[in-house]
C-alpha cells in the first residue's frame, strides 16, 4: 500500500479544505518568529581547519533571514566576527555580500583567501589556539565572567573560555 492511499482526501472539496488548512498552518508558523529563532552552530566547528569561521557564516545567514536569536544581533560583525575578518584581511561587509551570493562554507573561505590573505597551516594553528582559549587567564577573563553572570552561569567554574561558554549558553554543553 502506498503511504498516500492510507489517508485519501476524497472529493475536490476535501482537498481544497486540506490545502487551505495547510496554508493557514504554514502562515501561522512563518509569522511566529519565536519558532524560527536559532543560534549559530558551534564555534568549534571547522571550515578549512579554522574554528569559528562556520559560526560567523551561520550568524550572517541567520541574521539576513531574520532567524538569528535577538541577543546575537548587537554583536554581529564585531567581537569574534571582527577578529576573524581582520585575521583574514577581509572587510566584514564585503564578506556579508559574498555570503548572500551563496556557496558552501569552503567556497566562501576560499573567497576570503583570494580577497584577503591565504593562511598557511601554522597561521590556522595559531588562530585555533588563540580562539579556543579566549577568556582563559587573559585580558578577556573579566568579560567572560560578566557574560556568565548575565546568563546565570556564574556558578559554572568549568566554563573557562568563551567557546565553552557559548556551548553551555546555547545548550550544547550540559
Amino acid at each position: 500500500m502506498q503511504p498516500f492511499n492510507r489517508f485519501p482526501l476524497g472529493s475536490a472539496r476535501n482537498r481544497r479544505t486540506m490545502c487551505a488548512l495547510f496554508y493557514a498552518l504554514c502562515a501561522q508558523f512563518s509569522f511566529d518568529k519565536r519558532l524560527a529563532m536559532q543560534t549559530p552552530r558551534s564555534p568549534f566547528d571547522q571550515v578549512g581547519g579554522m574554528v569559528y569561521f562556520a559560526r560567523m557564516l551561520d550568524k550572517i545567514r541567520l541574521s539576513v533571514s531574520g532567524r538569528l536569536r535577538h541577543d546575537f544581533r548587537k554583536n554581529i560583525g564585531t567581537g569574534f566576527d571582527g577578529r576573524c575578518t581582520r585575521y583574514l584581511h577581509v572587510d566584514y561587509t564585503m564578506l556579508v555580500d559574498r555570503v548572500l551570493v551563496g556557496g558552501s562554507d569552503e567556497e566562501i573561505l576560499e573567497w576570503c583567501f583570494a580577497n584577503g590573505r591565504r593562511l598557511n597551516q601554522e597561521e590556522i594553528f595559531v588562530w585555533n589556539q588563540c580562539m579556543t582559549k579566549r577568556g582563559w587567564k587573559d585580558d578577556a577573563s573579566e568579560e567572560l565572567e560578566e557574560h556568565k553572570k548575565s546568563s546565570r552561569l556564574s556558578h559554572r567554574s568549568d566554563l573557562s573560555t568563551f567557546f565553552e561558554f557559548f556551548e553551555a549558553e546555547e545548550g550544547r554543553r550540559k
